[in-house]
């Protein structure tokens, strides 16, 4: 764990332990007047397979916090990282340190959907405001969602189903959906069809293999019996890259179309080199999108780490912008739920993807566009669907 601070030297808020009878913001009041930092927590993976995405989304939480002068809400802003390692074992452990002995008065994490829950029910039970910067699990906005918690990702039903949209608007009738057996890939498989049949098609079939298996075969050979017009699927990571691949080799390429979720393509293209060439994707952010904003993004993240910004980078960015929205409402108070969480739903977030508003589950209304791998990159050629939101089915604000 690394703690960094935007104002060395400034005294620590000693920690409010719950009494009964008083409020959490009035313990929290004077050392607000005193002008203590505000404690931040990064619970992020900066180890392990997603160290990158972690590494990216904190640089970029950093980014914004640098051009607001380090501070949020006239108080000072003292970011506290921990490394989640995306292991779901130790979730709440790493919640209990975060807010116990690392005293953080508000979260931004995690990228992994299982990990993150442990923030959710934290929040949900203690009251701390959380924003997830990537899991797109959709429980957290959905049946779960609370006052407290705001996402400035996707779920994982989003994507998909704009690119289900936009196969159906381009006249496919029928096609398949192929996917690790798992909440991300079968939410993004109801996106898909949802989307699919909204447009005029159907999904008549959908292969699965158990999580995180790569014994793709199988459900490939199954592919030319389909009689399907195009082929749909979720999976990323060192899985997207050999599932890309061995789709072209087995000579599907050319013969039925290969589309999904955007995190098929993100990040993995370089690996994936020629047989990703031509594949359609959907996502809220893309390669090409000449706006003022995504311009000064991209520039500054790249003076400040040497590499160039991805979707993860957006997402801890605007994660970023949202919270200091929310604590310049509150003068820097976290514990104001109300006013906090009523400043944060109606913001209109100047974003690098393009701007975006919030669902009354706290779940962005977003573009959703759509992309073609081309050279390396996933060049945005058009919009999948414009203003989406999640359904937020189950969500019950308190």
């Amino acid at each position: 764990m690394t703690r960094n601070s935007f104002t060395p030297g400034v005294p620590r808020r000693a920690l409010a332990l719950p009494l009964a009878g008083i409020a959490a913001g009035a313990l929290a009041s004077p050392a607000i007047a005193q002008g203590a930092p505000l404690r931040l927590g990064l619970m992020l993976p900066f180890s392990g397979t997603f160290a990158s995405l972690g590494e990216n989304i904190a640089q970029a939480v950093e980014l914004h916090l640098n051009e607001r002068g380090g501070r949020m809400g006239g108080r000072p802003v003292q970011v506290i990282r921990l490394d989640d390692e995306s292991n779901p074992a130790n979730a709440v452990a790493n919640v209990n340190r975060l807010l116990g002995r690392d005293r953080v008065e508000a979260v931004i994490g995690t990228v992994h959907s299982g990990v993150v829950m442990a923030l959710v029910q934290a929040s949900r039970e203690r009251g701390v405001p959380l924003i997830i910067p990537n899991a797109g699990n959709a429980a957290a906005t959905r049946e779960l969602c609370a006052p407290t918690i705001f996402r400035t990702s996707f779920t994982n039903w989003q994507p998909a189903y704009g690119m289900g949209l936009a196969l159906g608007r381009q006249g496919v009738k029928r096609a398949a959906w192929i996917t690790w057996d798992y909440a991300a890939g079968n939410e993004a498989g109801e996106g898909f069809r949802d989307g699919l049949r909204a447009s005029g098609g159907e999904v008549v079939r959908e292969l699965k293999l158990p999580f995180p298996e790569t014994n793709f075969q199988p459900l490939l050979a199954q592919i030319p019996g389909l009689n399907v017009e195009a082929v749909g699927s979720f999976f990323a990571g060192g899985g997207a890259v050999q599932f890309v691949r061995e789709y072209a080799a087995a000579g599907l390429r050319d013969r039925v179309p290969l589309c999904g979720s955007g995190f098929l393509t993100e990040g993995t293209l370089a690996a994936q080199g020629a047989a990703a060439e031509g594949i359609r994707t959907a996502l809220h952010y893309g390669d090409g999108l000449d706006t003022p904003k995504n311009r000064a993004f991209r520039s500054g993240f790249r003076e400040r780490t040497n590499r160039d910004a991805d979707v993860y980078a957006v997402q801890g960015y605007d994660a970023a912008q949202l919270l200091g929205i929310g604590l310049d409402a509150t003068r820097g108070d976290p514990t104001a739920e109300q006013p906090l969480a009523r400043a944060m739903r109606a913001a209109r977030i100047d974003s690098p993807r393009g701007a975006f508003t919030l669902s009354p589950s706290h779940n962005p209304v977003q573009t959703i566009y759509l992309r073609e791998a081309r050279g390396g990159l996933n060049q945005v050629i058009g919009v999948a669907a414009e203003a989406l939101a999640d359904p937020g089915t189950g969500c019950r604000m308190a």
